[in-house]
């Protein structure tokens, strides 16, 4: 099977089965989600959407955010991974926020890397879904998953180069949807350890699945 039929079969399963794909975090506006992303480096979104709720309440703006300090704010956020480094990220994020951004999430990829806290992936989530463009973020459910799937070259090293393979074979459209059909396969489905390939329904184009079986197509 060639990689552009893969791409094909890829997008027309999801298409169907998971059109309304979407991330599993809690949150009602872009600060929020900016925040909760931050939280979710390393760190599963079940513990995050436990934590945010409080801490959206007694911080709900990038102003709060910017006027509080460590010993304030740690206590929210002390059961996620790297709590300390976190805590200093969100309060120097809200001040960089209300400075220099008037206070709103920033919509560009450059922009967003600017803020404590942010890398690519990060910027990529928030640019992809708050604001619908072609971002592809790429965490380790999405490059498992893209390389298992035979999406992307097998020595693919970096999220970077997962990333710019991916974009470059998916239309611009289905680019924030398939960031997520990734994430939710790989959680559920395609796990790091052992992957449920007998309860997949998509094994009829995995890479993975064809090696281990012996398949060939």
């Amino acid at each position: 099977m060639t990689r552009k039929e893969r791409y094909q079969e890829f997008v027309a399963y999801f298409s169907k089965h998971q059109p309304q794909a979407e991330t599993e975090l809690n949150y009602s506006n872009p600060f929020e989600l900016l925040v909760a992303v931050v939280l979710s480096a390393q760190c599963t979104d079940v513990r995050i959407n436990k934590v945010t709720p409080k801490l959206f309440e007694d911080f709900p703006t990038p102003e709060h955010l910017a006027s509080t300090h460590f010993d304030e704010l740690f206590p929210y956020i002390k059961s996620v991974s790297y709590p300390n480094n976190k805590t200093k990220h969100l309060i120097g994020l809200g001040k960089m926020l209300v400075e220099d951004f008037n206070s709103e999430v920033p919509e560009t990829i450059a922009d967003l890397q600017k803020l404590p806290g942010v890398g690519r992936k990060t910027a990529n989530v928030i640019t992809s879904v708050v604001w619908n463009q072609p971002s592809m973020a790429v965490d380790t459910h999405v490059f498992r998953v893209s390389k298992r799937l035979g999406l992307v070259n097998q020595n693919a090293s970096t999220p970077l180069s997962v990333e710019k393979q991916l974009v470059s074979h998916l239309s611009k459209d289905v680019i924030p949807l398939a960031h997520h059909w990734l994430i939710l396969h790989g959680r559920y489905t395609c796990l790091a350890r052992k992957p449920k390939c007998e309860a997949c329904n998509i094994t009829h184009f995995c890479r993975y699945f064809e090696k281990e079986q012996g398949i060939q197509r």
